[in-house]
């Protein structure tokens, strides 16, 4: 309990000023540096990703750069936009929604930066054909050998995260069933477990061709439904803007069964549920991105922004208005049992939200579960140990049978833990592989002029020759 005491204590003031100083600090630089590319080119963006979602790729890769996007959103769609959020602002106030905010507009270029050089510095698995990317390679391949050391810690850090990241998923489902249904938490448990190891047997074809099927609905109907509600509470929306504003900069005293909120806290719980919404800086997108066909490294960073956009501006933005206008955020409730209840006092009809609350989260949770299992088995195979793969998978599912039965607080704050250690080193490698990541969109704004195109792995190594440390193929 020492050593998780010591790791919770860091967790807490990670996630306060220096995490938001170095967050900032690099998308700033990044963004002049780029000439506010995920500005500038925003609208690029969106007819590029959405706008095409239906086109297959036309260079190397495992999967489609919609299957991509889906199947990395399939992790950053899940808890955190509905229970992630509702903790948010039941423990740092409304003002964490401003700073959630924040982290999304800063999290724009970070995410396009690092799903870039993911596509970029990605090798082929000479024994599985399959294409992996992300962390790992890029500081290997990108910043040279001496540098690989980085990785394995990055690597080791996230496939212990993630092997656990079930019973954190799983654990929400069960808290929001428990209001709604007499189903035991052990069936629940058992359930998603069998589920998961059947789609995961599949690996990334299987994996994508679920995430792309299930996320477009169930983001689509979360929103559909949130917005009907907004509709309903429009004349409570101006204020409620207000006091996310004015609780950003300044204290909330208890009200009701809140507690009152410093502006410290609302930066903490605003940052980390932000970043564990859309991942972004964490380095964990690249891993998904790194499969896709898409004939440019840029052209799947786009994906970045999109994915950003959705899961934060959009999603975390509704059930945050949703849970602030029904007033359900001072009842004393937090988690996805305060979103369940937000949802069915703004209906008028407690059951029906719940229901719907229940459903969604388990489809967020379950399908965040397969591709944090998932991002494990990449981290196994940057640190060669394929052959564990199976047994990562069985004790991945094992951790959703445990999650079922468990209170996990104490998980939420590890999870915060590594996800804050994460960031810190692929923000720094960002802030590193700058004139890499310059040379990619150079070529890519060359490209779209003169039309030529080439396969991912031709684009990068030409546009940044001289910048290519470690050309080799895998160790």
């Amino acid at each position: 309990m020492f050593i998780i005491d010591i790791m919770m204590a860091i967790s807490n003031w990670l996630w306060g000023w220096p995490l938001l100083i170095l967050t900032s600090a690099v998308a700033v630089y990044l963004s002049i540096r780029f000439k506010f590319f995920q500005f500038t080119k925003f609208g690029h963006a969106l007819k590029n990703t959405l706008g095409k979602i239906f086109e297959k790729g036309d260079g190397e890769g495992d999967v489609s750069p919609f299957q991509a996007c889906c199947t990395a959103l399939a992790s950053t769609l899940g808890v955190g936009n509905i229970a992630g959020v509702s903790i948010a602002i039941a423990t740092g106030g409304p003002g964490a929604v401003f700073w959630m905010w924040l982290v999304a507009l800063m999290g724009f270029i970070v995410k396009f930066s690092e799903i870039t050089l993911g596509m970029a510095y990605r090798e082929q698995d000479p024994e599985t054909g399959k294409w992996h990317g992300g962390f790992y390679w890029y500081v290997r391949r990108g910043l040279g050998k001496n540098w690989k050391w980085l990785g394995i810690i990055w690597a080791i850090i996230l496939g212990c995260a993630m092997v656990f990241a079930p019973a954190v998923q799983i654990n929400s489902v069960v808290e929001a069933v428990r209001t709604s249904f007499d189903i035991p938490p052990i069936i629940i448990g058992v359930i998603s477990a069998v589920l998961m190891f059947v789609v995961l047997i599949g690996g990334i074809k299987s994996l994508s061709h679920f995430a792309e099927v299930v996320v477009p609905f169930m983001a689509l109907a979360y929103t559909i439904v949130s917005i009907i509600i907004l509709i309903m509470s429009a004349g409570k929306i101006p204020g409620i803007f207000g006091m996310i504003f004015q609780y950003a900069f300044t204290p909330m005293a208890a009200t009701g069964g809140f507690a009152g909120s410093t502006v410290v806290l609302a930066i903490r719980w605003g940052l980390a549920r932000g970043v564990y919404s859309n991942e972004a800086g964490t380095g964990m997108a690249p891993l998904a991105h790194s499969s896709s066909s898409a004939n440019h490294p840029v052209k799947q960073g786009l994906w970045g922004i999109t994915e950003v956009f959705v899961d934060t501006i959009i999603v975390c933005t509704m059930t945050a208005l949703v849970v602030l206008c029904s007033g359900a955020w001072t009842s004393g409730e937090t988690g996805a049992a305060l979103t369940a209840t937000a949802f069915g006092t703004a209906l008028g009809n407690q059951m029906l939200g719940t229901i719907f609350v229940t459903i969604i989260i388990a489809l967020f949770a379950f399908t965040t579960a397969l591709v944090n299992v998932y991002y494990g088995e990449i981290c196994l195979s940057a640190l060669k140990l394929d052959k564990l793969t199976i047994p990562y998978r069985i004790l991945g599912c094992a951790f959703a049978i445990i999650g079922s039965v468990g209170a996990l607080s104490v998980l939420w704050n590890l999870f915060d833990f590594f996800f804050g250690v994460c960031a810190v080193l692929n923000l720094i490698v960002c802030f590193l592989m700058r004139k890499q990541i310059g040379a990619l969109i150079k070529d890519y704004l060359a490209r779209l002029k003169s039309g030529k195109w080439e396969p991912t792995s031709e684009a990068a190594s030409n546009a940044i020759p001289e910048l290519w440390v470690n050309n080799e193929s895998r160790e």
